[in-house]
């Protein structure tokens, strides 16, 4: 190694030390992570290549590494305890929590003047992590956060008995969840943009089952089960029978045939259970 890049290495971790001796705020954490991670990516691009880094610089370099990991802890620590902070304009009233650079950062509670609360993690300002937020309506969420939205796993409670418990992304139902209605009625299957769309299964609160493709409601293929221990299965569209499908009634009999908008159309024949003709219908 020649002498001279030698004292280049020297003199910039000599400086970083003294930044770090002088550090006993947050002022200076920006800059030296922005220095460390130069040196970082330039040592470690030259290390294993040439015989610029000698023993001595590495053990220097690696020394001062482990005090700046120190001091951010530290000075994180000391930064992010409990305070409070009072907003005089927007739709913020107060937040108590952890603070880092005048901004909640860690766990806090933000309250809203529309009376809206949110208990849980922060991160830059943003809900991040896993929180609570209570709605002014009676609603509530309890689950994960990303850059201020509801996103991965959740369950929302509405104020009506109604409960979603699943998937989220960008503050909206997507994924797979299960949706408890007030009726009595669980969906269980997947969703897309806040709807029902996929693959799933839809209990009725009366004993009747649909099992198969959804739009919203009912739409492509599936079997609809009633409790009395009848089925259709076939074409879906709109919550209704259309298209083709068959028709098992509970005695073993079953009816082949056309519908449209749930209504039977043109030619329907009726089986028994050994696969012999029992009757043709034309409607």
């Amino acid at each position: 190694m020649s002498s001279n890049i030698f004292n280049i290495l020297l003199e910039i971790i000599n400086d970083l030390q003294k930044i770090i001796n002088d550090s006993k705020y947050d002022t200076n954490i920006k800059r030296l992570t922005e220095l460390i991670t130069k040196m970082n990516n330039y040592i470690n691009e030259n290390r294993k290549t040439s015989e610029l880094i000698k023993d001595e610089i590495f053990k220097l370099y690696e020394k001062v590494n482990k005090q700046f990991d120190d001091l951010k802890i530290n000075n994180i620590n000391n930064i992010m305890n409990n305070q409070e902070i009072k907003y005089n304009n927007g739709s913020r009233i107060k937040y108590i929590g952890q603070v880092l650079n005048g901004v909640p950062e860690g766990k806090g509670i933000m309250y809203w003047d529309n009376g809206d609360r949110y208990e849980g993690e922060w991160k830059n300002d943003k809900k991040d992590g896993k929180g609570t937020y209570y709605y002014s309506n009676g609603e509530r969420y309890e689950g994960d956060w990303v850059n201020g939205k509801r996103e991965g796993k959740g369950i929302n409670y509405w104020k009506n008995g109604e409960k979603y418990e699943g998937e989220w992304k960008y503050d909206k139902r997507e994924g797979k969840g299960i949706m408890y209605m007030k009726n009595g009625d669980r969906y269980d299957g997947e969703w897309k943009n806040d709807n029902k769309e996929g693959k799933g299964i839809l209990y009725s609160n009366k004993g009747d089952k649909y099992v198969g493709d959804f739009r919203i409601g009912f739409d492509g293929k599936g079997i609809y089960f009633w409790s009395n221990g009848n089925r259709f299965e076939g074409d879906f569209r709109n919550g209704k029978r259309d298209g083709k499908g068959i028709m098992y009634y509970n005695d073993g009999d079953r009816k082949m045939g056309d519908y449209s908008n749930d209504y039977k159309i043109g030619k329907h024949v009726i089986l028994t259970d050994n696969g012999i003709v029992k009757q043709i219908i034309y409607k």
